[in-house]
């Protein structure tokens, strides 16, 4: 999980201020919290796939600048940075470069890199957090102040009249210049060091016109105060000024906190594992160690109230088990001897002692926090494409302040630079570049905590679009787990035990809910065969060797056979209507297992849902046709395809969208992976393989089939609020710019208008947050509810 440079290489320069944080950055361990090696393909050589926070980042255009910064690193390959969830996700050589120099360059572009879920990253969030609030309190307290001085001066002449002499009309305005000052050095503090950031690399960001803005005002009112009746005339705007860095700063920090919401709900489901844990040793004493130290094999103890720190079996002791993480479901679970937990499930009852199995990257833990970081780092090709346009709109946002600056001189100089002041603020794209990533990062949010991981945002868009639901039976209809009813031999040769140590040894080699259930109907895996060579066939079974060179096979009856293959017994006959595998030995069918299954509770209310949305459903299943038409038709779905291998799923879906219509698979096993990989959008059980969930759009770590319609609903009404805050975007830019330009809208206007928008925006995106209770709404009358559903 770590990188080092090698040692004839001289290391590269340091990334901070120091070197004892250069050598935190470049530390093994440390390292290994926030980078995965990812094998190549050269087995020999491994690229390093880290995840950053980024602390100083406020718009799309420093996102551009911070990947353009990292992309002239030698040996950074990859950079992809998300302004809305300020992430970085880096994909660079371990041979080439060191983390220290990757931190070193975030740093140069003018920002701060934090390790992905570090106790710093925590720490700077907070600190962010108290500062903008101070900054706004600043702001809000001497913006009434100049506020109260400004408004007896409304509609006094400079040369004062009988109800205000010029004497204290001057004092009014020093006042206000004296108060506008802590607004400008210190609340207006970001946009100006952000501003200046920028310019210094010789590039533009939003800060850049804000600032201007900013500057530009209280330049041209200081010189009407002390100079009054040259360049800049007689009228002031410290109102203005307060007004609009308090409507700005208001913004910003209604969208930071949103941001922090959204990090913080992310990092307490990521930061589940226990700093240290209790480990027993080989003299029967306890030691703590780091969890980074467990290995399998290990026997720990997890005490109540703490969460499991690796995935295991329970050993000794029942308790009650939070898994909410996994499964979205608040309700505790009972584990006891025997039974597995996963890491970062919480012991909610009493002490236990757990046997290790996996670890570290292993764990199901880590490809889950794998899947979040992934999602929140994501940025779909149109958000790519608005961040990209920023720096040129901005540039084009300079040129129109300067025109309208130029076409006023000739209308009325003294609003000259007030004009141009409210263009540079009202034109900022800030909402322009919140729009979708707020949306589509609250909707991933909602779905995590209903136990849905988004793998790709953009995936929530195709699944809006989706018209056509294929599902797969064994494991996603039907639950994961199933049980061995009848072993039947077939040949005077076996026993049914030996028959059925014979499928446990290949069985054990696979994930499929066929293959664990007869694992666990065998019992101790000590008393399985030698098998070499064993290797799964999608669709098919499994295969191996034993030591007299026999080839055995465990799966369908045509695989069994093979080429010329033949039934050992007649028994063959009133084939069951429930699941089954076959064992044959050099093409002879030598054993027969029979299997029970129980459909979904949930899979009949989810089908209904579908349908009565106008979608169709359709049943794809390597099962027999037989069994798969049965389930079907008790769930009453639209069509149903039996005895379907890996081509086959691929040509129904295929055909589907050949008809024009967008294709959603919902499938569990490694014979789904090429399926899920052609559908338009996917979903994987969580509890299947791990090529399925790596090819699916998402995971549904519940397992509820009801999820399916909760993303779909919520999917839509996503792109629904996309639209709704690409169009108030739009509409405000499309208002807000000719009324500046024309004089109609005053700076402190264009300061409020610019926040609004933003906060109009976030404000919009949170509603994804909320439940709808879409599945309920979608079953039609007289649809028995979820938990009443029988098979």
């Amino acid at each position: 999980m770590s990188s080092t440079a090698p040692p004839d290489r001289p290391p590269p320069a340091v990334c901070a201020s120091s070197d004892d944080e250069a050598v935190a950055w470049d530390d093994p361990q440390e390292l290994a919290r926030f980078t995965q090696l990812v094998p190549s393909e050269d087995a020999r050589v491994s690229t390093a796939h880290s995840v950053l926070v980024i602390e100083g980042m406020h718009c799309a255009a420093c996102s551009v600048n911070i990947e353009q910064a990292l992309m002239r690193v030698p040996g950074v390959l990859e950079a992809d940075v998300n302004p809305a969830s300020r992430r970085a996700r880096i994909l660079w050589d371990p041979d080439r470069v060191r983390a220290s120099r990757i931190a070193q360059a975030v740093a140069e572009a003018g920002y701060r890199a934090y390790p992905a879920l570090s106790v710093q990253a925590e720490a700077d969030r907070r600190r962010e957090q108290r500062l903008a609030l101070w900054r706004l309190f600043v702001a809000g307290f001497c913006m009434m102040q100049v506020m109260m001085y400004a408004v007896p001066t409304y509609g006094v002449s400079p040369s004062g009249s009988e109800d205000m002499s010029s004497d204290i009309w001057r004092l009014l305005q020093w006042a206000s210049w004296l108060l506008s000052i802590p607004v400008l050095l210190f609340s207006a503090g970001p946009f100006l060091q952000g501003a200046w950031r920028d310019l210094r690399a010789r590039r533009i960001g939003m800060d850049v016109p804000v600032a201007l803005g900013i500057v530009v005002t209280f330049i041209a009112s200081t010189g009407a105060t002390f100079d009054p009746g040259g360049l800049f005339g007689e009228e002031v705007y410290f109102d203005s000024l307060t007004m609009f860095v308090f409507f700005l700063l208001g913004g910003r920090y209604l969208v930071l906190r949103s941001h922090g919401a959204t990090a913080g709900a992310l990092e307490s489901l990521m930061q589940r594992l226990p700093e240290t844990v209790e480990r027993e040793t080989p003299q029967g004493t306890l030691e703590t160690l780091p969890v980074s130290r467990l290995q399998v094999g290990d026997r720990v103890r997890v005490r109540a109230g703490q969460a499991f720190p690796a995935d295991g079996r329970i050993e000794a002791g029942t308790v009650w088990v939070d898994e909410a993480l996994l499964t979205g479901e608040s309700t505790p679970v009972e584990r006891g001897p025997g039974q597995c937990v996963v890491a970062g499930s919480f012991n909610l009852s009493a002490p236990t002692w757990v046997r290790v199995e996996r670890v570290g990257q292993d764990t199901r833990y880590a490809q889950i926090v794998e899947l979040m970081q992934r999602a929140a780092t994501d940025r779909p090709p149109f958000v790519q494409a608005v961040d990209r346009i920023a720096a040129p709109f901005l540039w084009a946002v300079l040129a129109a302040a300067a025109l309208c600056a130029l076409a006023w001189v000739f209308i009325d100089p003294s609003r000259s630079v007030w004009v141009a002041v409210a263009v540079l603020i009202v034109t900022c794209p800030c909402a322009l570049s919140l729009a979708t990533p707020s949306a589509l990062l609250s909707a991933a949010g909602y779905l995590a905590r209903r136990g849905v991981l988004v793998q790709r945002l953009q995936a929530l868009e195709a699944l809006a679009r989706a018209r056509v639901f294929v599902f797969d039976k064994t494991g996603t209809l039907t639950e994961d787990r199933l049980a061995l009813q009848r072993c039947e031999p077939l040949s005077t040769e076996l026993s049914a035990e030996q028959a059925l140590g014979r499928a446990a040894t290949l069985a054990q080699a696979s994930l499929h809910p066929v293959s664990r259930a007869l694992v666990e109907a065998f019992g101790s895996s000590e008393r399985l065969t030698e098998l070499s060579d064993v290797k799964e066939l999608a669709g098919s079974g499994l295969e191996g060797v034993d030591a007299q060179g026999r080839c055995w096979r465990l799966g369908t009856l045509g695989h069994v056979l093979g080429p010329g293959g033949q039934v050992a017994h007649e028994a063959t006959d009133g084939l069951p209507s429930g699941p089954q595998a076959w064992l044959g030995v050099n093409g002879h069918v030598v054993a027969r297992f029979e299997l029970t299954e129980q459909v979904r509770p949930d899979a009949r209310a989810a089908i209904a849902a579908l349908r009565a949305e106008g979608l169709e459903t359709i049943l794809l299943s390597g099962d027999r046709p037989e069994a798969a038409e049965a389930l079907a038709r008790a769930l009453g779905m639209d069509r149903w395809y039996g005895g379907a291998g890996p081509e086959d799923k691929l040509t129904v879906v295929r055909a589907a969208q050949g008809r024009g219509l967008q294709v959603a698979m919902v499938g569990d096993g490694v014979n789904d992976g090429p399926v899920l990989a052609q559908a338009d959008v996917s979903l994987a059980m969580g509890q299947g393989a791990a090529l399925a969930r790596a090819q699916a759009d998402f995971t549904l770590m519940s397992g509820r089939l009801g999820d399916v319609v909760e993303a779909w609903s919520l999917a839509r009404r996503t792109v629904g609020i996309i639209r709704q805050n690409l169009a108030w975007a739009a509409a405000y830019n499309a208002t807000g710019i000719p009324l500046a330009a024309i004089g109609w809208m005053p700076p402190w206007l264009a300061g409020l208008g610019m926040a609004a928008s933003s906060v109009l925006v976030i404000a919009n995106a949170w509603r994804l947050t909320r439940p709808q209770g879409a599945v309920g709404r979608a079953v039609p009358p007289g649809v028995a509810p979820a938990a009443s559903l029988g098979p």
